[in-house]
């Protein structure tokens, strides 16, 4: 385990086809700035159009030597997971539509991130994506695995730091990388420019003991100093239009989530999606365009929306939850008549696993969603599944 100081207005659209581009080659990133750590010679241009992928919740554990205690229903090749099949098929469909980045919305790795789990499962479906990657952390990287069988330690970001930023011969991450500065101080959040398209990262996994446990974004402890990172990143942004992601979603659309909060209520995501509430009002406050999730392991599109939950057509702001990436799919969350659960959901889609394409545009955006590769057990009718739309930046 590492030590502290690191000496290891929308338009909805309904059911329509998405065509994505064919080549195979992903393209070089802009410039990324506010945080991101690489120099480039050539500003972006902010009037050209950004493609940006999204997607979370990718990649099974390993069956490898360092897994062998683990039970195998958990490991690439059960039956019930989308195993290897979907994480290479969720890759390749991203590499497909050129991005300029991927979002990656947390979980990238299965059961608990370790590194030679990101090297053994991860790394071999989306590697060649990696430096297109902007990461955000889940819980699976930060937190203890204890069900079904399995009993795993919490590695705290220790792999997935390893694995994005880089480390020394001993396996010690980086302190600086993709996915942000990684210091006491700092569990990389992060933001980035694409043209007039300002995108921040965030960690939500504040029960862990990299963040002391403490899921307060008031107290002055490391959630409470992500969140005054957050709330002056926004009153210094310059550009117009804002994404933020990270992995829990304050808003649910799936049964895993809705146990005792309901789906339309902020926090159904448990103490993460909780504490989230502050970060969507610093959001909402500051004109933000879209948030997107995963940790829910389906397709979601939701309704602009304030705060509290409540649908807000002109000021509120539509949440996306792409936990498709291919580890695994949940229940969607419905009433007895079929209708969602949470009444702001548009759509929603567990029958398979895929990503989705954002097209950034000067003071608008489009988006596409479609499945890369139907869930074990049912027929190609199931990818017949897509969504679309289109909305303008709020800023």
């Amino acid at each position: 385990m590492r030590s502290r100081t690191r000496t290891i207005s929308f338009i909805a659209a309904g059911v329509v086809a998405a065509t994505f581009f064919s080549a195979a080659a992903a393209v070089a990133a802009p410039l990324i700035d506010n945080g991101w750590p690489y120099n480039t010679a050539v500003k972006a241009d902010d009037a050209k159009t950004y493609t940006l992928a999204a997607v979370g919740d990718i990649a099974c554990e390993p069956n490898d030597s360092e897994n062998a205690a683990n039970p195998s229903s958990l490991k690439c090749g059960s039956p019930t997971l989308g195993g290897y099949d979907a994480e290479f098929a969720t890759a390749k469909q991203t590499d497909a539509m050129k991005p300029d980045a991927v979002a990656l919305l947390g979980d990238e790795q299965y059961q608990v991130g370790k590194l030679s789990d990101f090297e053994g499962s991860f790394e071999q479906a989306w590697g060649g994506l990696k430096f297109l990657e902007r990461p955000a952390p889940g819980n699976h990287e930060y937190y203890s695995y204890a069900k079904k069988g399995d009993n795993e330690a919490g590695q705290n970001g220790n792999g997935y730091f390893a694995y994005f930023n880089g480390h020394d011969q001993s396996g010690t991450p980086n302190t600086s990388g993709q996915a942000g500065v990684d210091t006491g101080d700092n569990q990389g959040w992060y933001s980035y420019n694409l043209g007039n398209w300002h995108i921040i990262s965030l960690n939500a996994e504040c029960n862990s003991a990299a963040f002391s446990n403490d899921c307060s974004t008031t107290d002055g402890g490391l959630l409470a100093q992500e969140t005054q990172w957050l709330a002056d990143d926004l009153k210094n942004n310059q550009q117009q239009c804002t994404i933020a992601y990270w992995h829990q979603p304050a808003f649910s659309a799936t049964t895993a989530s809705t146990a005792t909060v309901p789906a339309s209520a902020p926090g159904a995501g448990g103490q993460e999606g909780q504490m989230t509430d502050a970060w969507w009002s610093l959001l909402y406050a500051n004109h933000a365009t879209l948030i997107l999730n995963g940790h829910e392991h389906a397709y979601a599109r939701f309704k602009p929306m304030d705060p509290a939950g409540q649908y807000d057509p002109k000021r509120g702001i539509p949440e996306f939850i792409i936990g498709t990436g291919g580890e695994a799919l949940d229940t969607l969350a419905t009433n007895a008549d079929g209708s969602y659960a949470n009444p702001n959901v548009v759509t929603a889609y567990n029958q398979g696993y895929g990503t989705m394409k954002l097209t950034l545009k000067q003071h608008s955006y489009s988006f596409s969603y479609a499945p890369a590769l139907q869930a074990a057990g049912l027929s190609a009718s199931a990818l017949d599944y897509s969504d679309s739309g289109s909305g303008s930046c709020n800023g």
